[in-house]
């Protein structure tokens, strides 16, 4: 596994790290815990060693998963959580509706104030039963509190031990400007994979430019990228996947056509395509990890070993060229 520094913090992450979001449940048509522990314990061993999940996981069971699975073992272990997303108070600026695990309806509001911030960081805390936060990340922008108060809280935090460093997700370079006025970002985390790149548009040469670095979500689309996911399968009820436009038939139709262009770069390095694309996103200027979920040991198993995958300038310039060549996604 290849190691990297988090931005002008202290933290070494791997490139690949644990996306805890499908063991959440939320979104993903349920889970089982003891099989995600078994993943986590699993990612730990294989140097998968940064866990990244978010209270809106599941309404606080991802938290609570990662929490059990980790017990005995902190220090051996990155913990990335967020704030911003509440689903229990109606105060800020109104995002989606949704339902929870048990089906209860449930209206999800964006709040970065510097009280919300401090309550949801005790919150995480006491659900993963642990004393403090390697990096927390402000999930989404909140158009109704200012950056200011919002750094205000996350600089609290920091002086008083419970977090060591703080990062944003899916802020635009504007907001990010704003946030360094006040304080230090150490990472940006946006949705990046081969399929969607706006990411290179104006985040990563900003970032770049700055030190800050890039944790990449999504980064085989979902599993669009793996090679499984073909025209007639279908998905659980509660799964996102299900209704997703990205999901289309003509989508999946031209991705696999473009898999099957690069499919002999992966059998010259004898991986999958997921791991194909797992390891050309992270040799992308910027990229500091990929966070690849798993719901099991094999996944975990299967995306570690992405880690150690080095592709050349021409196997990167074959794969962007390929998925470049692509009809517009629909």
């Amino acid at each position: 596994m290849q190691y990297r520094k988090l931005g002008k913090s202290d933290i070494e992450v791997p490139v690949v790290s644990f996306g805890a979001w499908a063991i959440g449940g939320w979104m993903w048509g349920g889970s089982d815990d003891e099989e995600a522990i078994r993943a986590i314990h699993c990612a730990i061993d294989h140097g998968v060693d940064c866990i990244d999940t978010a209270p809106i996981y599941g309404m606080g069971h991802s938290e609570k998963v990662v929490g059990k699975a980790i017990e005995g073992k902190r220090d051996q272990v990155v913990i990335a959580t967020k704030c911003c997303l509440r689903w229990d108070k109606k105060e800020g600026e109104f995002f989606f509706d949704t339902k929870d695990n048990d089906g209860i309806a449930r209206k999800v509001y964006k709040n970065l104030s510097k009280e919300s911030i401090i309550w949801e960081c005790e919150q995480s805390l006491n659900r993963m039963n642990i004393e403090y936060i390697d990096l927390l990340q402000c999930h989404w922008p909140d158009a109704t509190t200012p950056l200011e108060e919002t750094m205000d809280g996350l600089n609290t935090l920091m002086q008083q031990g419970k977090v060591r460093a703080v990062g944003v997700s899916n802020f635009t370079v504007e907001m990010m400007e704003t946030c360094l006025k006040h304080g230090t970002i150490v990472s940006e985390q946006s949705k990046y994979n081969a399929l969607e790149r706006d990411l290179e548009k104006e985040i990563i040469p900003f970032c770049v430019q700055n030190d800050i670095g890039i944790l990449a979500y999504c980064p085989i689309a979902q599993g669009l990228l793996t090679g499984t996911v073909t025209p007639d399968r279908t998905f659980k009820d509660g799964d996102l996947r299900q209704n997703s436009p990205l999901f289309s038939q003509e989508n999946r139709k031209n991705v696999l056509a473009m898999l099957e262009q690069v499919q002999s770069i992966a059998e010259t390095h004898n991986i999958t395509l997921g791991q194909l694309f797992i390891a050309w996103l992270v040799a992308q200027p910027g990229m500091t990890s990929a966070l690849v979920g798993a719901r099991n040991e094999a996944q975990v198993i299967e995306n570690a070993a992405a880690g150690d995958v080095k592709l050349s300038e021409d196997e990167l310039k074959k794969i962007r060229d390929a998925v470049e060549n692509m009809p517009p996604l629909g």
